[in-house]
């Protein structure tokens, strides 16, 4: 007879005794392994912060008022290597939550989009998350967790969401009808987008939402919300992705952190929140900091003491349900906003904040070259999950350079944004700029046009617009000569903006203000760069220039 090695030993005392032989025997209890308890994870977002909002980091050290980030970078990770594929909200976002290039969005509005640029893949405020598509929060959910969005979507498409006008009366009940009905779609697609739990959120920035009535900031509105989910799920494994709209426009202290916190982006309410310290608290604690610039409160340090209130306030309810301690936070910000818009590093560069109880065997500063694409993988990693299995992921987990079993993930990053690409290896980067020839062969009219049509936009909606003139060339970001708003500063900052090849020495040069592309020295690092972009494009959808041409 032949015996099934899955039996085990045990099982061949029991064939004995069934054959009748007087043997004794002995049980010895197999030990068993202490069940391993998934921790929580908070993802936490803001939106547009600038490097000197951080304390944590050189450019902002001691400028902040932010006790409850700093405790989180002295105890867990600041990953400095952090960068992002795409240096504006919606692709960020998109790679957060999906582990992919945003590049690969599927939906209409890029899609379409390509087809009209000749093929060219352009990624802008068009990569959005399609209904029912895979995100970390399906994965989640398969893992046993419950999950909850909170604030700013811009990343998950609701097509049906209608835009009210801007001299809209958000209380009268035709309004009111139509805020309540975005809400519900909001909601009914996070829910598609595997999110248990979603409220307080804002389809786009409080400035683009159609009512002026209605461009105000309110922190304290989503924090409410998010903080009524942990109670609500107390006794469950969670997952909280919870998104400021702050520090992002408006920024000024009517419309933002001393507005009035009745004006949410579904109407007004009754009753301001009552769940973070009120206005004259932000006050009273920034001028007792030493913070007040000759009695005067400064917008960014309100704002960022006031994405820390509601931080903190996520931090104390974990630690009232017995959760905290089984919990690990992430705080990152969308984009780097010293060059928004483009794939300079001003733009790409965005360190985050990794944190749990005792910190993680790497220490507190790390230095691997990480990306946004790599936050799906590395939380699902963490929840259990094997991310080599996920056949979408664009990412790799960093929890093995977290847990001090790695010292990189990736050699080299890639970035993707409107008509740029960009390649970083070695610490050098390279850039290329490319349009499709159709437009590079527009007249001044149809150049005119362009202008025209995006300035009126924007003065209609009330906001700022920059160039006039028709003959300035397009930037990296939109087929608008001179450029649009998010990339403005841009244009300025950076010397060798307009050229179609670049390439810089970032150890030497780190603010990329010397374009060594014609140095004859650097031939073989540029012909490397130029190939190591190739082999990225090759995996990815779309024509770009010479370097992917169907």
């Amino acid at each position: 007879m032949k015996i099934s090695n899955k039996l085990g030993f045990l099982a061949l005392p029991s064939l004995f005794l069934g054959l009748g032989m007087n043997t004794e025997t002995k049980i010895i209890p197999t030990p068993t392994q202490p069940e391993v308890k998934k921790p929580n994870i908070v993802f936490f977002i803001a939106d547009d912060m600038e490097k000197y909002m951080f304390n944590c980091l050189p450019e902002g050290k001691g400028k902040n008022l932010t006790p409850n980030m700093d405790r989180l970078a002295a105890e867990g990770t600041v990953m400095f290597g952090q960068h992002v594929s795409s240096s504006v909200c919606t692709p960020s976002r998109y790679s957060c939550l999906t582990g992919e290039y945003a590049s690969r969005s599927k939906s209409q509005k890029l899609t379409s989009f390509t087809k009209k640029m000749d093929g060219q893949t352009v990624v802008q405020w068009n990569s959005y998350i399609v209904s029912g598509q895979q995100t970390i929060a399906h994965l989640l959910k398969k893992q046993g967790y419950t999950t909850g969005f909170f604030g700013k979507n811009h990343v998950v498409e609701v097509d049906a969401w209608k835009k009210l006008p801007l001299n809209t009366d958000p209380t009268t009940p035709e309004a009111i009808k139509v805020l309540k009905n975005n809400a519900e779609l909001i909601s009914a697609e996070l829910k598609k987008s595997g999110f248990d739990y979603s409220g307080g959120n804002y389809q786009d920035n409080p400035s683009y939402l159609g009512p002026e009535i209605l461009r105000t900031q309110n922190i304290d509105w989503v924090a409410e919300k998010a903080l009524n989910f942990l109670d609500k799920t107390k006794d469950q494994t969670t997952f909280l992705y919870f998104a400021t709209t702050v520090p992002h426009g408006p920024a000024n202290a009517e419309n933002s952190w001393n507005g009035d916190r009745r004006i949410t982006s579904e109407g007004i309410l009754d009753k301001t929140p009552n769940v973070l310290p009120d206005k004259e608290s932000i006050k009273k604690r920034i001028i007792e900091a030493g913070l007040a610039e000759n009695g005067k409160i400064p917008d960014d340090v309100a704002n960022m003491l006031w994405i820390d209130d509601a931080l903190g306030a996520l931090i104390a309810k974990l630690e009232e349900t017995g959760k905290l301690d089984n919990t690990i936070i992430f705080f990152f910000n969308d984009n780097g906003q010293h060059a928004k818009g483009a794939v300079y590093e001003g733009g790409v560069s965005s360190p985050s904040i990794v944190w749990k109880k005792g910190g993680f065997q790497c220490g507190n500063d790390n230095r691997a070259l990480v990306s946004n694409i790599d936050f799906a993988p590395t939380i699902y990693e963490m929840a259990g999950g094997n991310p080599e299995e996920i056949k979408n992921f664009d990412g790799k987990s960093f929890l093995p350079i977290l847990n001090g079993k790695q010292k990189e993930i990736h050699t080299s990053l890639y970035f993707e944004m409107g008509f740029s690409r960009g390649i970083l290896k070695d610490n050098f980067k390279y850039i290329a700029l490319r349009y499709p020839e159709f437009a590079m062969n527009w007249t001044y009219e149809e150049r005119k046009k362009e202008l025209d049509e995006w300035n009126n936009f924007r003065i209609e909606n009330k906001l700022e617009y920059h160039y006039t003139d028709p003959n300035l060339p397009f930037s990296h970001l939109m087929l608008v000569p001179g450029g649009g708003d998010a990339e403005y500063p841009s244009t300025l900052r950076y010397k060798h903006y307009y050229d179609v090849n670049q390439f810089y020495n970032l150890t030497d040069d780190p603010d990329e203000q010397i374009n060594l592309f014609d140095d004859k020295k650097q031939a073989s690092k540029i012909a490397d760069l130029q190939k190591e972009l190739s082999n990225y494009l090759t995996l990815l959808p779309g024509k770009f220039g010479e370097f992917k041409t169907k």
